[in-house]
């Protein structure tokens, strides 16, 4: 500053007298006005100034001095979206929740399409977990349930690149596709011990989400694939349809149903659940409860029994728990997934978002059911040949060949009512034999090999066959009948 002021020109003879009192009162003068004009922009100024005060993030300091380093001073140029993005998605795998996720403009968007009215994919719902990639349930009558996908299947890899490591909705931007093109899928099952190869053909995945049906004797039977949009709307139509059919009794079939929107799980559970009674309870972090009641005008007055099993996840165990211990309704099957916690997302103005876990839910009496799921009333599971895996039509398999696939084709054969001789994933003369007796009596080619239009026909006929012994469905009509009968 002196030489800044030495550098000033001096005017001789221009020097003003001023007095001493005078020239410290108007100092004193100019301090008060400043200080009042500072604290009205303070006040009433549009814009806020800026606080001297410590900045109350300042442990983000390593954060922004890591991204102005790497941006100023990396090899290359870095795409400084693309940085911020990494930076939020590592933030929230640090918390080591596979149901909090960030997803880009893409993801966020294929987010958002999973509850409208339809996408185009695989369908099924999926989830990270400990690095994984883990299917929770398909979608019923998607290609991926078509094609023998299972609860809880590991998909290891995506057209031969691994998923380790990759968040849910990264994952499913591999996985989902145009209507009509393929994606391979390598899975790993338990109780296999090789990985499963799966070619599977994409489609339009429509979220109609409710399906139902009369069986015998007056009972109905309604099947809730998935909580989106207009579901309970949805269910409410199929009431008000099997109601006209004389509906006696219902069999709420919530199995393989992943979950969505917690507003759709309450509204329905309440439908079944007398007045005032409690639906569920969302605890936060800090211990608070917010309750949710029943607001039912007038629960079903029929009987009714509640379907789950390992594919029952979330908003489905909120409607099976509800219904079980505040309008005492049977479940059965065997025991539910297992998810005991609420997300909520918030949407960002690029069109990104980011979904993380807000609360954990309790069930009416206040249970957490999180990785311990819901065990039914009565256990019934269904038969083996119901988990079969899937086999390639693409895949041909002939005398000589040693592989699951072969094991799995003779269980088949023999469920078809074809003996294959000894079942050791071994294919013999007697597997061949079984084989030409099957094309035989499908009126198909007789090759003696199993591709194309035999393997399409051999898992139908135990899809079939799987629908007609439904044991778990045959032991919930069991139940109403005794009641509808009291």
């Amino acid at each position: 500053m002196e030489e800044e002021n030495q550098k000033q020109p001096k005017e001789a003879g221009k020097f003003i007298k001023i007095k001493k009192f005078t020239f410290i009162m108007g100092i004193f003068l100019v301090i008060f006005l400043t200080a009042g004009i500072t604290t009205i922009a303070l006040t009433f100024g549009d814009e806020k100034v800026e606080s001297l005060a410590p900045d109350k993030h300042a442990e983000f300091e390593k954060l922004y001095s890591t991204y102005d380093k790497i941006k100023d001073d990396y090899y290359e140029e870095v795409d400084e979206e693309k940085l911020v993005d990494g930076a939020i998605n590592g933030m929230i795998k640090s918390l080591d929740d596979p149901y909090s996720a960030y997803m880009d403009k893409k993801e966020a968007s294929s987010f958002h399409e999973s509850i409208s009215s339809s996408f185009e994919g695989i369908g099924a719902e999926i989830q990270e977990q400990d690095g994984q990639i883990m299917v929770v349930s398909p979608i019923k009558g998607s290609p991926a349930e078509k094609a023998g996908v299972k609860p809880n299947d590991i998909i290891l890899s995506v057209d031969g690149k691994s998923v380790e490591g990759l968040s849910s909705s990264e994952a499913v931007l591999k996985i989902r596709g145009e209507k009509g093109t393929k994606v391979d899928l390598s899975i790993s099952r338990a109780g296999e011990s090789e990985p499963i190869e799966l070619t599977i053909k994409r489609d339009t995945i429509p979220i109609e989400t409710v399906y139902a049906e009369m069986l015998d004797d007056g009972v109905a039977k309604i099947q809730v694939t998935s909580f989106s949009e207009h579901t309970v709307q949805e269910l409410k139509t199929a009431l008000e349809e099997m109601s006209k059919k004389d509906m006696k009794g219902l069999v709420l079939d919530l199995r393989g149903n992943p979950g969505g929107l917690l507003d759709q799980a309450i509204e329905m559970a309440s439908l079944f659940i007398p007045n005032g009674k409690v639906v569920l309870q969302v605890e936060d972090r800090s211990g608070k409860k917010d309750v949710y009641k029943s607001e039912n005008d007038g629960e079903l007055k029929i009987p009714v029994v509640v379907l789950i099993d390992d594919g029952s996840a979330s908003a489905s165990e909120i409607v099976a728990a509800a219904v079980s211990e505040s309008a005492d309704i049977p479940l059965i099957g065997v025991k539910s997934f297992g998810k005991g916690t609420v997300q909520t997302a918030q949407d960002f103005e690029d069109g990104s978002n980011f979904k993380y876990t807000a609360a954990k839910w309790l069930t009416p009496e206040g249970n957490w059911i999180h990785k311990k799921g819901i065990k039914p009333d009565i256990t019934v599971k269904l038969p083996d040949y119901a988990s079969l895996p899937y086999i390639s039509p693409d895949k041909e398999l002939k005398a000589s060949d040693s592989s699951s696939e072969v094991k799995a084709a003779e269980e088949m054969l023999k469920e078809a009512g074809h003996d294959p001789g000894k079942i050791d994933g071994f294919f013999d003369e007697a597997t061949k034999n079984a084989v030409t007796a099957f094309q035989r009596e499908q009126k198909i080619k007789e090759t003696g090999t199993i591709k194309d239009d035999t393997t399409v026909k051999l898992m139908q006929v135990i899809r079939e066959k799987i629908l007609k012994n439904d044991t778990q469905v045959k032991k919930a009509v069991e139940v109403l009948k005794k009641e509808i009968n009291k």
